[in-house]
């Protein structure tokens, strides 16, 4: 905790210029004009909430099947070494190779195929409106759900495991089914613990930076389309540091990485108390 405090000073005297001169009103403003040397967060907070929101919906039910049937099925005994091995692999995959493959292969799948069937088929709700061309809030919030994935599958199963043996033993005992056992006591018990691991893998999406910089399409813009071009905290900062001039611009930039480390901060430290709280043991990636 000295150490992200200590980084936190790092961050805020820096950001000061910004801090003077916008305030609190820096987390209303929907300008984001360097010309005219005026900058607000909302529409790159708004981003990243939106894109870690899809990331979440996307990767909990995936992530849940996948460790229930990792740590629940007998079957799969002599595969589980392996299965965690390729968890392991996935979720070592750099960033910017996901991105590579996001910018090359999942756009174009995106905005030939997925985004004209959800237009065709849900767009008379808002989400779902208005011109689709692959990059977006819905593109990036699909990379983000693949580069969680891998941490929602491993701590989910960890936790999962840890559900004492004799609540199982006692549930089959009763009459119940295997599935019934899972629905009613395994999934109670655990739901602190899988709490946890959704906010950690909340925590790797709020600060992934390259794989989404790549495929959000980098505009300030709020809109209720997931189609539209936006804007994350991260992506914000990289696109924009090497042209910061000034001390409001570049205090704006630290201003929104100051912003980024104390969200990731409180959600990380919460989601590893909820973690440790359940297994006893500290969450590991895989």
């Amino acid at each position: 905790m000295l150490i992200a405090a200590v980084f936190i000073v790092a961050l805020f005297i820096p950001a000061l210029p910004a801090i003077t001169k916008f305030g609190l009103g820096f987390f209303v403003s929907r300008t984001w004009d360097p010309v005219r040397v005026q900058f607000g967060a909302l529409p790159a907070i708004y981003g990243t909430l939106v894109t870690s929101a899809i990331a979440l919906l996307i990767a909990f039910p995936v992530g849940m099947g996948a460790a229930l049937f990792l740590a629940e099925d007998a079957r799969l005994r002599l595969l589980r070494g392996p299965l965690s091995f390729a968890i392991e692999l996935l979720a070592g995959i750099p960033s910017v190779v996901i991105g590579l493959w996001a910018f090359f292969i999942l756009t174009p799948l995106m905005r030939d195929n997925v985004d004209p069937f959800l237009k065709q088929t849900l767009g008379f709700l808002p989400f779902f409106q208005g011109s689709a061309s692959g990059y977006g809030f819905l593109t990036a919030g699909v990379v983000l759900a693949i580069m969680v994935l891998p941490i929602m599958i491993a701590l989910s199963r960890d936790v999962i495991r840890a559900v004492p043996l004799a609540l199982r033993e006692a549930s089959l005992a009763l009459g119940a089914t295997d599935a019934e056992t899972i629905w009613s006591v395994v999934l109670p018990y655990a739901r602190v613990g899988i709490t946890g691991a959704v906010l950690l893998s909340l925590g790797r999406a709020l600060g992934e930076t390259i794989a989404v910089t790549m495929v959000i399409g980098n505009r300030p813009e709020i809109s209720a389309s997931l189609f539209s071009t936006g804007y994350t905290l991260p992506s914000v900062i990289a696109n924009e540091f090497t042209e910061a001039v000034g001390n409001v611009y570049l205090g704006a930039l630290f201003y929104l990485g100051l912003v980024l480390v104390v969200i990731t901060i409180v959600v990380n430290v919460l989601a590893r108390l909820l973690v440790w709280r359940f297994t006893g043991s500290e969450p590991t990636a895989a």
